[in-house]
């Protein structure tokens, strides 16, 4: 027996069929096939309802890039939803931004950058059938940085008809991880997690369910 098959039996007892019915039904929805990377976003609430945006639409991994402004979390935009992604944070070199992208690469990744240059794709017409893919995300000034435009395969835009041609960076990553999903969805793809992927994640989730469960336990006997 595995160590995530053996946490897994020992916590199951702790929770609700009803919790465990639906740790699987998630898993079944979760996806590696499109990761969102977060480029020196400043303000707590933009990345925090990102991370919120990727965990309802079933994007498992997170990637947050630190160079010059520190990720903090804002707990009110949140709602918990962070202690269910897999959320990797570069902040250790002086440049986290070539240590991302690398290991985007070598895990089969296109990298996509968002910008409205003449160049980018809409997003109606982006192919997900061409390979995984990870969507870049600048800030909320100067959007995505000139050295990950350099490493971009692809730019990617929202369709705009406004006089004002820029949106919220929550806001244009809710619209393009929800329209990305559900072409994905909808593909040939084998977009779904593997049995491996899923057994770590059923042991964390089951470990996350029993610490919220002990902790609202703690919670009422005070």
């Amino acid at each position: 027996m595995s160590d995530c098959e053996f946490v897994t039996s020992v916590l199951s007892g702790w929770v609700t069929e009803k919790r465990l019915c639906r740790i699987e039904e998630i898993l079944t929805q979760r996806t590696r096939y499109l990761t969102v990377a977060l480029e020196d976003i400043y303000q707590s609430q933009n990345a925090s309802a990102v991370l919120r945006t990727c965990e309802c639409f079933g994007v498992q991994d997170v990637h947050i890039i630190e160079n010059y402004n520190p990720y903090q979390i804002n707990p009110m935009v949140l709602k918990g939803s962070d202690k269910w992604l897999t959320i990797h944070r570069y902040n250790q070199s002086d440049d986290n931004r070539a240590k991302v992208v690398r290991w985007l690469k070598s895990e089969g990744y296109r990298i996509i950058a968002t910008s409205l240059c003449e160049k980018s794709i809409l997003l109606s017409d982006f192919d997900v059938e061409r390979g995984r893919c990870a969507i870049i995300f600048g800030n909320e000034h100067q959007g995505v940085s000139e050295y990950m435009m350099e490493q971009a395969d692809e730019c990617l835009k929202i369709p705009m008809s406004g006089f004002t041609q820029s949106l919220n960076v929550s806001v244009s990553a809710g619209i393009i991880i929800s329209r990305l999903i559900e072409k994905i969805r909808n593909s040939t793809v084998g977009w779904q997690l593997t049995d491996p992927e899923k057994d770590i994640l059923r042991a964390e989730w089951l470990q996350c369910s029993v610490k919220s469960k002990v902790d609202e336990l703690y919670y009422y006997r005070r």
